[in-house]
């Protein structure tokens, strides 16, 4: 069954050939949080697509934008779940991302059909967790998509280590530890929301919660779905048990880069911390910063000075692309 994808391609070539114009093809490749609803983030990458498409300096660069949803989170791409077929853990989706991964291609121009020059991963959240092992483990074992020339990544809001230990990780890991009720605790919500109506649901979650419309209806068609909110619960308490100490090496943050591409020493990795992010333990996230001092030429984080708010992609879409589209022309701009 397909995965719900959103895409937004890059502009017709100015020229007969990209070659004319020593361009390079870029994917950028987004990949959600939890709950992994790509639409949640529409107007986030079309924001990001304006964004790049009015850079001067990345005008001799292709950027195909991509993102899909997580498995599992809308019912049209599985089978109903049952206790035999579980929802998908974290392990699945870092498959079924490197699955898409693997397939996509250059989808026009004169180079339809070969592979991307670069890929450039950006991750929200858990995204940023599952970014992050699609790099290690293509660096430990390349052969399994030779292809695919990760190179960058992005990383918003990351959940990277010991989410358990965040202000609500540690309430989903006490609902996931209590007996009979963290295996159940989707019956108790679903039953609950079965008895509100769609529309009562869409206006309790656009006028009292303040969702703007298109978070509020992506919301509602979650809430009501038939295993989505299972989906997310089962896939949030396995974050709790799997994310735990920083398991990447040093070698993950020191790959050496194409040099002649970019003219510079190029930062593999961005990272954007919230100031007070409720799914990230402060802590954990300031002893992450110092350790990554030393690739600071490879490795840049920035901790939001302002409050925007983990879910940033519900209010604050085009204050984030503003942050990811500067990234990227550091990055990829021409002077």
């Amino acid at each position: 069954m397909a995965t719900h994808f959103i895409a937004y391609p890059p502009g017709p070539l100015e020229t007969n050939t990209a070659e004319d114009l020593g361009s390079r093809e870029i994917l950028v490749f987004f990949i959600s949080g939890n709950p992994g609803l790509i639409d949640y983030y529409e107007p986030f990458l079309s924001a990001l697509r304006g964004i790049i498409d009015r850079t001067v300096s990345l005008q001799n660069t292709r950027f195909q934008i991509y993102g899909q949803d997580l498995a599992g989170f809308r019912d049209e791409d599985h089978e109903p779940f049952t206790a035999q077929r579980k929802p998908r853990d974290l392990e699945y989706q870092i498959q079924h991302t490197l699955t898409t991964l693997s397939r996509l291609c250059i989808e026009s121009g004169p180079r339809m059909g070969k592979p991307y020059d670069e890929v450039l991963l950006i991750g929200h959240s858990v995204g940023a967790y599952i970014t992050l092992e699609l790099f290690h483990r293509l660096l430990r074992n390349p052969d399994s998509a030779p292809h695919l020339k990760l190179t960058s990544g992005i990383l918003l809001f990351p959940t990277i280590h010991h989410i358990s230990s965040s202000p609500s990780g540690r309430k989903l890991d006490l609902l996931r530890r209590t007996p009979v009720l963290g295996d159940n605790a989707y019956r108790v919500v679903q039953t609950f929301l079965h008895l509100i109506p769609q529309s009562t649901l869409h206006w309790i979650v656009h006028s009292v919660m303040g969702f703007p419309a298109h978070a509020a209806e992506v919301t509602t068609r979650w809430l009501k779905s038939r295993d989505g909110v299972w989906q997310a619960l089962h896939m949030g308490m396995d974050e709790m048990q799997v994310i735990g100490e920083d398991r990447w090496d040093d070698e993950l943050w020191e790959i050496e880069h194409d040099a002649e591409a970019h003219h510079q020493v190029m930062p593999k990795f961005y990272f954007f911390f919230g100031k007070h992010d409720h799914w990230v333990a402060n802590h954990y996230r300031d002893e992450f910063i110092q350790m990554r001092d030393k690739q600071a030429d490879r490795t840049r984080i920035i901790v939001d000075e302002g409050d925007i708010p983990h879910a940033f992609c519900i209010n604050h879409s085009e204050a984030i692309a503003e942050k990811v589209g500067l990234w990227i022309t550091q990055m990829y701009g021409r002077a």
